[in-house]
């Protein structure tokens, strides 16, 4: 199915964008879509965003529990990255993010293009776990 024909959706409504970003042809693969470890770096730091506001500082990604690519991201993609905390540990945060990719700004389309899930762990100065705060 091509591109275009891909069944659409909204974005999330509720919900706050933590990173929105709009990919380059640098950024594609030899297929001339986006690379797919952009979008796992991008994912990365927009997940990381609400484990560091929570653990009121660094934090270390410890795991990639699941990673889902679902729709391909073009250039010319308007790419908003949804983060939610859905578990904290004792020093761990556990992270869901969702992306979306808005198409074609003259009859917008929006497409879930990503899933996943992420661990972080709070980290002292010297780059050891520490005890996330209980004030979340």
């Amino acid at each position: 199915m091509p591109v275009t024909d891909r069944p659409t959706t909204t974005l999330p409504a509720g919900k706050e964008v933590t990173l929105r970003v709009a990919p380059m042809p640098a950024d594609e693969n030899q297929s001339g879509d986006i690379f797919g470890g952009w979008i796992m770096a991008q994912v990365d730091i927009a997940g990381s965003i609400p484990a560091v506001r929570l653990a009121r500082g660094r934090v270390a990604t410890v795991a990639v529990n699941s990673f889902q690519f679902k729709q391909p991201v073009l250039v010319g993609d308007i790419v908003s990255f949804y983060a939610e905390v859905v578990r904290v540990g004792r020093t761990s945060i556990t992270v869901n993010v969702e992306v979306y990719a808005q198409r074609k700004p003259e009859r917008e389309q929006v497409v879930k293009v990503t899933e996943a899930t992420l661990t972080y762990v709070a980290i002292d100065e010297n780059r050891n776990p520490r005890v996330v705060s209980a004030q979340h």
